[in-house]
């Protein structure tokens, strides 16, 4: 293993992805970073071979060369995603779909590597209205939620309950006349403001939990990190502003630490970011899992208790 390589998928300026890589260069383990929309066809190369012996070949990046056969485990974290131009020819077009099912296809195919997530894995697990169903399935506590197109539906349900937000279904991030992304933050809603754009598109409403503090638990094969995130001032999601908070350890309960383990094997998960609100009786209230979410953020002793797990994780690679 001394020779196998950590290949680390992500995009320039990713500060988590750095934490990890600079753990790994100080036990000597040898890395590769890649980000395959950027650095192909420019500064790297790459050429792959399919026989009766499996897949093999090599990458070589601007500094760095791979036996994709012999890479240990492959960090996939945030790439920069393949966008063609709208209104590119259609001789772009045809090469950035090509570029994402050659480069990408042999990347998620490395026969000796753990993956820390497969893309596939995060994609399914992704998902909100099956994180909810699953959290639920396994026991943990999920407040009473609708996902609908229906306006009806909605104010019905926002008029049942004390207080209702709103989240997106699924992530996203949009232009803003700056230039500059803005998020759709989670934040209450009544019934007589949900009109009729209602029906464009899928919405999520949930019950309010009445919360006194966030919980962030990252999760690395069998080892769980838990962090109490408490706000400065009312505000319903933490993520608005970051220097609101304080954030501290906190034991998990056992309910919990059982949960999550039959979650991240439910979605063949290595990793996983799970939100929970922490209600004034210690309940802990499932919101969401990332797959690939942040962690570096939380307190030092945190941030370096997970990095050194996902660097151990990474440096042992799949099990034989």
């Amino acid at each position: 293993m001394v020779d196998s390589p950590v290949l680390v998928i992500t995009s320039m300026g990713d500060v988590t992805a750095d934490l990890v890589l600079g753990e790994l260069h100080n036990r000597g383990i040898p890395v590769v970073r890649l980000d395959p929309a950027t650095d192909f066809p420019g500064t790297a190369r790459m050429s792959a071979r399919l026989d009766e012996h499996g897949l093999a070949g090599r990458l070589d990046t601007a500094t760095r060369r791979a036996d994709l056969s012999a890479v240990r485990s492959v960090y996939w974290r945030r790439p920069t995603p393949y966008a063609p131009q709208p209104a590119g020819t259609d001789e772009e077009r045809f090469t950035a779909e090509q570029s994402h099912g050659g480069y990408t296809g042999v990347l998620t195919a490395l026969p000796r590597a753990l993956y820390v997530n497969h893309p596939g894995r995060n994609r399914v697990a992704d998902y909100k209205p099956g994180q909810l169903a699953t959290a639920a399935r396994l026991g943990l506590f999920v407040s009473p939620t609708l996902i609908t197109n229906v306006p009806e539906d909605a104010r019905k349900f926002a008029a049942e309950h004390e207080t209702v937000v709103y989240k997106p279904v699924q992530g996203v991030h949009l232009a803003g006349e700056d230039g500059r992304n803005r998020t759709v933050w989670v934040r209450p809603v009544a019934a007589d403001e949900l009109d009729d754009s209602i029906a464009l598109c899928p919405h999520l409403f949930q019950a309010c939990v009445p919360k006194i503090a966030d919980i962030r638990l990252a999760v690395i094969g069998d080892e769980r990190f838990a962090t109490r995130i408490d706000t400065d001032g009312d505000h319903v999601d933490w993520r608005q502003d970051q220097r609101l908070i304080t954030c501290s350890p906190v034991p998990i309960p056992d309910r919990v630490r059982k949960a999550v383990h039959a979650y991240t094997h439910a979605f063949g998960l290595t990793f996983g970011a799970f939100d929970f609100a922490l209600d004034t009786a210690g309940r802990w209230w499932f919101l969401e899992c990332n797959p690939n979410g942040q962690w570096a953020f939380v307190d030092e002793p945190t941030t370096r208790a997970i990095t050194c797990a996902l660097a151990d994780t990474l440096q042992k690679g799949a099990t034989p």
